[in-house]
């Protein structure tokens, strides 16, 4: 991707060293040092370290606040993004739904953390836009490859660490290391002080919680119609709140974010908690997709991810649908397994995105950890298994697809084909 810079001495930078010629300036990074040779061969104009384009960007007129937990970042980012935009301020917001600038949507889906170049790009455009807060989803890949290199943060936030992606970190380990790594310096931070597992540089950190003291905590909370709470800070201010959402995880991105934002505005909290209501939750997250029957749809694709979604249903009686995505970590199978088989009345275990795997063996992994198998279907065709659900489904029970949340295609092997979970339930109960 080259990018156009007015008033330079070369007229393009490029990561891309196949892109770089007389004209264009190769940006190094930690990710592309290794093909710095070419760039030269290339003929590229200059070579440019991260640092200058940071300045060319003036990227340190803006905020950044970046996000990082397996499970709660793009509803926490999206909360802040709402809340900001809400009391006034202008603001940008990128992450696994796309890029967002002032309510608008800037650019569609992609990875959670884009290259460094295209990050830098992003919030070059939003310092164009006026915004002052750009909030970003921070991968753990993205931290191991070195993606958020050179950026300043206003404020790093945590949401939890449980097990995901260790097809590509090997162990929970090193997996847990990679996540507390992004803490450990001396910028701010807003730590999820009932995470265990977390480790960070305590100079300048914030804590939030639930069940733990904290410098935000819950005090009281209800989930009856949605969820609402009250929200001490320190020993300065205590205030209530109320949202549409629901569910016990939610109380926890809801937190992360009032806290975040009074950290970043200064605002009294009384005055934040006063827009919490407008947000609406984020598409694809324990999203209801009929009423009666009562269907409900999430992304949630990791065994914790799951039991949070489920446990804030637990009330009904729950068919649920789900499956795991191949070429990916391969030990929380059996860990899904076990948690759907425990939460539900019934199990219809499916493909998610199998890729280049056979999508039986990936069910069969997934079966390993479920011990009573009597309530349990296997149908690797996922319309067919979620037509069997709502076939099935009686009274006061809850079909939950699980694993896909919002996504509209379902990747087998080298095919993107569409498929959107809400959509084939619309189909399927207009049919």
């Amino acid at each position: 991707m080259k990018i156009e810079l007015p008033d330079q001495a070369f007229k393009y930078v490029s990561e891309n060293s196949k892109e770089c010629d007389e004209q264009t300036a190769f940006v190094l990074t930690k990710q592309n040092e290794k093909y710095l040779q070419n760039a030269k061969d290339n003929n590229a104009h200059s070579i440019i370290k991260i640092e200058e384009i940071a300045k060319l960007f003036a990227i340190d007129s803006i905020k950044i606040v970046g996000i990082t937990g397996t499970n709660g970042k793009t509803t926490t980012a999206s909360a802040i993004y709402s809340f900001l935009l809400d009391l006034g301020y202008k603001a940008a917001f990128q992450g696994t739904r796309g890029f967002f600038m002032n309510d608008e949507i800037a650019e569609g889906k992609s990875l959670t953390t884009p290259s460094v170049l295209n990050t830098y790009l992003h919030i070059y455009q939003a310092v164009e836009a006026g915004c002052d807060f750009f909030i970003m989803e921070v991968s753990s890949h993205a931290i191991v490859q070195q993606r958020v290199e050179g950026l300043n943060f206003e404020l790093k936030i945590l949401t939890n660490i449980t097990q995901d992606h260790l097809d590509y970190h090997k162990t929970l380990g090193e997996y847990i290391s990679v996540k507390n790594s992004f803490f450990q310096d001396g910028s701010k931070k807003l730590i999820n002080k009932d995470e265990p597992k977390a480790s960070f540089n305590i100079k300048n950190t914030m804590t939030y919680g639930i069940e733990n003291p904290a410098t935000y905590k819950l005090m009281a909370y209800s989930l009856n119609n949605a969820s609402s709470g009250i929200i001490q800070y320190m020993q300065d201010e205590v205030v209530p709140f109320t949202s549409s959402l629901h569910g016990f995880f939610n109380l926890y991105n809801l937190m992360a974010a009032i806290s975040a934002v009074h950290i970043l505005t200064g605002k009294k909290l009384e005055e934040i908690v006063q827009v919490v209501d407008n947000f609406a939750g984020v598409s694809g997250r324990m999203e209801q997709v009929s009423d009666e029957p009562n269907v409900i749809v999430d992304f949630a694709h990791t065994p914790d991810g799951m039991a949070q979604v489920l446990n804030a249903l637990k009330e009904k009686d729950l068919l649920v649908v789900f499956g795991a995505g191949g070429d990916r970590d391969k030990t929380k199978r059996p860990l899904m397994g076990k948690v759907a088989s425990t939460l539900a009345k019934k199990v219809y275990i499916t493909s998610d995105n199998p890729r280049t795997e056979d999508p039986d063996a990936i069910i069969k992994d997934i079966l390993e950890g479920i011990e009573d198998k009597t309530d349990v279907a296997v149908e690797v065709n996922r319309k067919k298994a979620i037509e069997m659900a709502l076939k099935d489904q009686k009274d006061d029970e809850v079909v939950v697809v699980l694993g896909k949340g919002d996504e509209a295609y379902q990747i087998i092997y080298d095919q993107k084909l569409p498929f959107d979970d809400r959509e084939v339930i619309r189909e399927i109960l207009n049919s």
